[in-house]
Protein backbone atom coordinates (compact mmCIF):
# COMPACT_ATOMS: atom_id res chain seq x y z
CA UNK A 1 0.00 0.00 0.00
CA UNK A 2 1.14 3.43 -1.18
CA UNK A 3 1.74 5.87 2.64
CA UNK A 4 2.73 8.96 0.40
CA UNK A 5 1.14 12.05 1.05
CA UNK A 6 2.75 14.41 -1.04
CA UNK A 7 4.91 13.53 -4.04
CA UNK A 8 7.20 14.74 -6.48
CA UNK A 9 7.88 13.49 -9.92
CA UNK A 10 10.85 14.66 -12.09
CA UNK A 11 10.15 18.13 -11.14
CA UNK A 12 11.68 20.98 -12.98
CA UNK A 13 10.33 24.59 -13.13
CA UNK A 14 11.84 27.81 -15.32
CA UNK A 15 11.31 30.98 -14.81
CA UNK A 16 12.37 33.55 -18.18
CA UNK A 17 14.51 30.67 -19.41
CA UNK A 18 15.78 30.30 -15.83
CA UNK A 19 16.20 26.76 -14.18
CA UNK A 20 14.83 27.13 -10.80
CA UNK A 21 14.15 23.27 -10.23
CA UNK A 22 15.94 20.88 -11.89
CA UNK A 23 14.70 17.20 -11.53
CA UNK A 24 13.01 17.08 -7.90
CA UNK A 25 11.86 13.68 -6.94
CA UNK A 26 10.37 13.59 -3.87
CA UNK A 27 8.02 11.89 -0.99
CA UNK A 28 6.92 12.82 1.73
CA UNK A 29 4.74 10.24 3.99
CA UNK A 30 2.13 11.15 7.00
CA UNK A 31 3.40 12.74 9.88
CA UNK A 32 6.88 13.45 9.13
CA UNK A 33 8.70 16.92 10.50
CA UNK A 34 10.47 17.82 7.31
CA UNK A 35 13.75 20.80 7.53
CA UNK A 36 14.65 22.03 4.34
CA UNK A 37 17.74 23.69 4.25
CA UNK A 38 20.05 25.57 1.38
CA UNK A 39 21.35 29.17 0.85
CA UNK A 40 18.99 32.08 -0.75
CA UNK A 41 18.44 31.42 -4.07
CA UNK A 42 18.39 27.88 -4.16
CA UNK A 43 15.36 27.45 -4.97
CA UNK A 44 13.67 26.56 -1.26
CA UNK A 45 10.49 28.65 -1.94
CA UNK A 46 10.05 27.78 -5.50
CA UNK A 47 9.80 23.85 -3.62
CA UNK A 48 7.42 25.10 -1.55
CA UNK A 49 5.01 26.65 -3.88
CA UNK A 50 5.55 23.78 -5.93
CA UNK A 51 4.32 21.38 -3.34
CA UNK A 52 1.37 23.64 -3.04
CA UNK A 53 0.33 23.81 -6.51
CA UNK A 54 0.87 28.07 -6.49
CA UNK A 55 3.01 26.98 -9.12
CA UNK A 56 2.72 24.85 -11.84
CA UNK A 57 6.15 23.10 -12.57
CA UNK A 58 7.24 23.65 -16.31
CA UNK A 59 7.63 19.47 -16.37
CA UNK A 60 6.73 16.56 -14.30
CA UNK A 61 4.19 16.19 -12.15
CA UNK A 62 3.01 16.83 -8.15
CA UNK A 63 0.66 14.12 -6.33
CA UNK A 64 -1.83 14.47 -3.27
CA UNK A 65 -3.41 11.75 -1.75
CA UNK A 66 -1.63 9.80 -4.47
CA UNK A 67 -4.36 12.43 -7.58
CA UNK A 68 -2.33 15.02 -9.39
CA UNK A 69 -3.45 18.69 -8.47
CA UNK A 70 -6.22 18.80 -11.50
CA UNK A 71 -7.85 15.66 -10.21
CA UNK A 72 -8.18 17.43 -6.44
CA UNK A 73 -11.60 18.98 -4.89
CA UNK A 74 -11.64 21.97 -3.14
CA UNK A 75 -11.45 20.19 -0.12
CA UNK A 76 -8.81 18.40 -0.62
CA UNK A 77 -7.05 21.15 -1.55
CA UNK A 78 -7.38 23.16 1.78
CA UNK A 79 -5.23 20.40 3.44
CA UNK A 80 -2.44 21.92 2.83
CA UNK A 81 -1.30 25.31 4.50
CA UNK A 82 0.99 27.74 3.84
CA UNK A 83 3.00 30.01 5.80
CA UNK A 84 4.81 32.72 3.50
CA UNK A 85 8.25 33.99 3.84
CA UNK A 86 6.19 37.43 2.84
CA UNK A 87 3.43 36.96 4.84
CA UNK A 88 0.93 38.00 2.63
CA UNK A 89 -1.26 39.61 5.24
CA UNK A 90 -4.01 42.32 4.39
CA UNK A 91 -2.61 45.66 5.59
CA UNK A 92 -6.00 47.70 5.73
CA UNK A 93 -7.49 44.75 7.74
CA UNK A 94 -7.08 44.28 11.81
CA UNK A 95 -5.11 41.20 13.16
CA UNK A 96 -8.31 39.21 14.33
CA UNK A 97 -9.12 39.67 10.60
CA UNK A 98 -6.28 38.53 9.03
CA UNK A 99 -5.96 35.50 11.30
CA UNK A 100 -10.19 34.78 10.48
CA UNK A 101 -9.08 35.15 7.16
CA UNK A 102 -7.37 31.51 7.16
CA UNK A 103 -11.01 30.33 7.77
CA UNK A 104 -12.32 31.81 4.22
CA UNK A 105 -11.86 28.93 2.31
CA UNK A 106 -14.53 26.59 4.12
CA UNK A 107 -16.98 29.15 4.77
CA UNK A 108 -18.96 31.30 2.66
CA UNK A 109 -19.75 35.04 1.01
CA UNK A 110 -22.18 35.55 3.59
CA UNK A 111 -19.08 34.66 6.27
CA UNK A 112 -16.64 36.32 4.45
CA UNK A 113 -18.91 39.68 4.83
CA UNK A 114 -19.49 39.33 7.95
CA UNK A 115 -15.99 38.88 8.48
CA UNK A 116 -14.51 41.87 6.64
CA UNK A 117 -17.46 44.01 9.20
CA UNK A 118 -15.83 42.72 11.72
CA UNK A 119 -19.04 41.77 13.11
CA UNK A 120 -18.53 37.38 13.21
CA UNK A 121 -17.23 36.15 16.26
CA UNK A 122 -13.35 35.62 16.69
CA UNK A 123 -13.56 33.68 19.68
CA UNK A 124 -11.47 30.56 17.50
CA UNK A 125 -8.66 33.33 15.96
CA UNK A 126 -8.42 34.75 19.43
CA UNK A 127 -7.53 31.50 20.47
CA UNK A 128 -4.88 30.62 17.88
CA UNK A 129 -3.49 34.40 18.78
CA UNK A 130 -2.93 33.29 22.65
CA UNK A 131 -1.14 30.03 21.66
CA UNK A 132 1.18 32.39 19.49
CA UNK A 133 1.82 34.97 22.40
CA UNK A 134 -0.15 37.73 20.97
CA UNK A 135 -1.78 39.93 23.39
CA UNK A 136 -5.49 41.52 23.16
CA UNK A 137 -4.30 44.25 23.21
CA UNK A 138 -3.32 43.94 19.09
CA UNK A 139 -6.50 42.07 18.04
CA UNK A 140 -8.02 44.80 16.96
CA UNK A 141 -4.82 46.56 15.58
CA UNK A 142 -4.07 47.12 11.62
CA UNK A 143 -1.33 44.46 10.34
CA UNK A 144 0.06 48.30 9.00
CA UNK A 145 0.46 49.17 13.03
CA UNK A 146 2.06 46.26 14.36
CA UNK A 147 6.17 45.12 14.59
CA UNK A 148 7.50 42.92 12.76
CA UNK A 149 7.21 39.97 15.20
CA UNK A 150 3.79 40.27 15.63
CA UNK A 151 3.26 40.71 12.02
CA UNK A 152 4.81 37.01 11.76
CA UNK A 153 2.61 35.45 14.44
CA UNK A 154 -0.46 36.97 13.34
CA UNK A 155 0.50 35.12 9.64
CA UNK A 156 1.40 31.69 12.07
CA UNK A 157 -2.05 31.90 13.76
CA UNK A 158 -3.39 32.11 10.46
CA UNK A 159 -2.43 29.40 9.21
CA UNK A 160 -2.87 27.39 12.43
CA UNK A 161 -6.74 28.23 12.84
CA UNK A 162 -6.85 26.09 9.27
CA UNK A 163 -6.13 22.29 11.00
CA UNK A 164 -4.67 21.39 8.16
CA UNK A 165 -2.88 18.12 7.66
CA UNK A 166 0.06 19.56 5.71
CA UNK A 167 1.68 22.60 6.97
CA UNK A 168 4.55 24.10 4.60
CA UNK A 169 6.64 26.93 6.57
CA UNK A 170 8.83 29.20 4.70
CA UNK A 171 11.58 30.87 7.25
CA UNK A 172 8.57 31.09 9.64
CA UNK A 173 11.10 32.00 12.44
CA UNK A 174 12.04 35.61 11.33
CA UNK A 175 11.85 38.36 13.31
CA UNK A 176 11.04 36.54 16.69
CA UNK A 177 13.53 36.10 19.43
CA UNK A 178 14.56 32.93 21.14
CA UNK A 179 11.79 31.68 23.72
CA UNK A 180 9.83 32.68 21.15
CA UNK A 181 10.75 30.84 18.56
CA UNK A 182 11.16 27.67 20.87
CA UNK A 183 7.20 28.39 21.43
CA UNK A 184 6.22 28.64 18.13
CA UNK A 185 8.37 25.27 16.87
CA UNK A 186 6.47 23.49 19.09
CA UNK A 187 3.04 24.50 17.74
CA UNK A 188 4.33 24.35 14.14
CA UNK A 189 5.93 20.42 14.92
CA UNK A 190 3.51 19.67 17.72
CA UNK A 191 0.27 20.54 15.88
CA UNK A 192 -0.68 22.22 19.28
CA UNK A 193 -4.58 22.66 18.82
CA UNK A 194 -6.94 25.54 19.68
CA UNK A 195 -7.69 23.47 23.33
CA UNK A 196 -3.35 23.45 23.73
CA UNK A 197 -3.61 19.59 23.57
CA UNK A 198 -0.72 18.51 21.76
CA UNK A 199 -1.11 16.17 18.60
CA UNK A 200 1.37 14.61 16.03
CA UNK A 201 -0.47 13.52 12.93
CA UNK A 202 0.34 16.90 11.13
CA UNK A 203 2.87 16.86 8.06
CA UNK A 204 5.13 19.66 8.30
CA UNK A 205 7.78 20.83 5.86
CA UNK A 206 9.95 24.32 7.24
CA UNK A 207 12.45 25.87 5.09
CA UNK A 208 15.39 27.10 7.61
CA UNK A 209 18.43 29.04 7.38
CA UNK A 210 19.65 28.60 11.39
CA UNK A 211 20.58 24.85 11.88
CA UNK A 212 20.50 25.59 15.47
CA UNK A 213 16.95 24.66 14.78
CA UNK A 214 17.10 21.41 13.73
CA UNK A 215 16.35 19.53 16.78
CA UNK A 216 12.79 17.74 16.75
CA UNK A 217 12.85 17.44 12.91
CA UNK A 218 12.62 13.73 11.76
CA UNK A 219 14.17 14.23 8.05
CA UNK A 220 16.77 17.16 6.66
CA UNK A 221 16.76 18.17 2.70
CA UNK A 222 19.33 19.89 1.34
CA UNK A 223 18.87 21.94 -1.35
CA UNK A 224 21.55 23.77 -3.79
CA UNK A 225 21.33 25.27 -7.43
CA UNK A 226 17.90 23.70 -7.54
CA UNK A 227 18.38 20.12 -6.90
CA UNK A 228 17.92 18.11 -3.90
CA UNK A 229 21.94 17.22 -2.92
CA UNK A 230 20.41 15.15 0.38
CA UNK A 231 17.25 14.14 1.66
CA UNK A 232 18.30 12.15 4.84
CA UNK A 233 17.37 11.10 8.97
CA UNK A 234 17.66 14.18 10.86
CA UNK A 235 20.02 12.01 13.14
CA UNK A 236 22.67 11.44 10.36
CA UNK A 237 23.26 14.77 9.01
CA UNK A 238 26.99 15.59 9.22
CA UNK A 239 29.49 18.47 8.12
CA UNK A 240 30.12 16.67 4.84
CA UNK A 241 25.85 16.91 3.67
CA UNK A 242 26.26 20.66 4.88
CA UNK A 243 29.43 21.74 2.98
CA UNK A 244 27.46 20.36 -0.41
CA UNK A 245 24.97 23.19 0.00
CA UNK A 246 26.58 25.87 1.84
Amino acid sequence: MNNTLLELRNISYKYKNNLILNDINLKINPGEKIALLGKSGSGKTTLISVLNGTIKPTHGEVKLFNKSFDELNRNQKRRITTIWQDLRLIEDLSAEQNVNCGLLAENNFYFAFKNLLNTSSFKKAHKYMQLCRLHNSIYDKKISKLSGGQKQRVAIARSLIQESNILLADEPFNNLDPKLITTIKNLLLENVDKNNQKKSSKTTLVALHRLDLLNDFDKVIGIKDGRISFNIKRTNLKKLHLDKIY
